[in-house]
């Protein structure tokens, strides 16, 4: 088998994750453990003293005596960022909300250059609910660094926030918009696929007004290009058919496989370790 890193030996990684996750958890503790470290910490705010009234800003306080480098996923924007300045260690962002997921867009990058040799000059097409899902927020940030031009496909209600496409008309990046999918499938180079975020929603019925409105099988994939692949943050719920998995777009596997290999570099990193 492979030979397990001793680069983080003796370090301890706090995962804080107040909201439900699967990956992006288990590939961070995965990767604390490939490279010699330990992991402690919780996967539900339920099993901790946060559910008898203490303050996140104790939380962080008790992690940041017991461990070199803490992750945080919770349900409030802006989290990590109030986190960090309670710490004295390094803070990493798994998700606040329906604000940030950058460790995610990193993952997402990679991918994305790994497959297609480079970022620039790729038409990223980002599908499904732009409003709530947090990584797309941060993935288009980063691909705006990378002048790739962008399209949005999204009912108006869930189209990406003002902020982040004023952001990039500031930057002077190309995008455009569209509440239809077969239109825009045909030039997609990647197809970014999100769920609806149904835990976000202050509206049970909105919610079902929205719910499948995007549905990615064979049929829509009869127009697109040969080599365009499809991306999807995972959890997916039936906006990606099954049939759809054996296909050569099909990415989405490995695009989560990606999450160890980089959230390792970023570990590495942030702890200060130099091979």
């Amino acid at each position: 088998g492979e030979k397990k890193s001793s680069l983080l030996n003796g370090k301890i990684l706090a995962t804080l994750f107040f909201e439900p996750s699967t990956r992006t958890r288990l590939s961070f503790e995965s990767a604390m453990n490939r490279l010699g470290g330990n992991v402690i910490g919780f996967a539900t705010a339920k099993a901790t003293s946060t559910a008898k009234g203490e303050t996140l800003a104790d939380t962080i306080k008790m992690a940041d005596a017991y461990s070199d480098v803490t992750v945080l996923r919770h349900p409030n924007e802006g989290a990590a960022r109030l986190a960090s300045e309670f710490s004295s260690k390094p803070v990493i962002n798994a998700g606040d909300g329906a604000g940030q997921h950058p460790t995610q867009t990193l993952l997402d990058l990679f991918t994305v250059k790994t497959e297609k040799k480079r970022i620039k000059g790729n038409n990223i097409v980002l599908v499904g609910d732009l409003k709530y899902g947090r990584t797309v927020h941060s993935l288009t940030y980063a691909l705006a660094m990378f002048n790739a031009t962008l399209t949005f496909v999204a009912p108006k209600t869930l189209q990406m926030p003002d902020e982040i496409l004023s952001h990039l008309k500031e930057n002077g990046i190309e995008f455009g918009q569209s509440d239809s999918l077969e239109n825009v499938i045909r030039d997609a180079d990647v197809l970014y696929v999100t769920r609806i975020q149904k835990e976000r929603f202050p509206d049970p019925e909105e919610y079902a007004k929205v719910a499948g409105i995007y549905r990615i099988d064979l049929e829509m994939l009869s127009n697109a290009k040969k080599d365009m692949i499809i991306m999807h943050p995972l959890p997916r719920v039936d906006e990606i058919a099954p049939e759809v998995d054996s296909t050569k777009h099909a990415l989405y596997f490995k695009q989560a496989f990606n999450g160890v290999p980089v959230r390792m570099a970023l570990l590495a990193l942030v702890l200060g370790a130099r091979k």
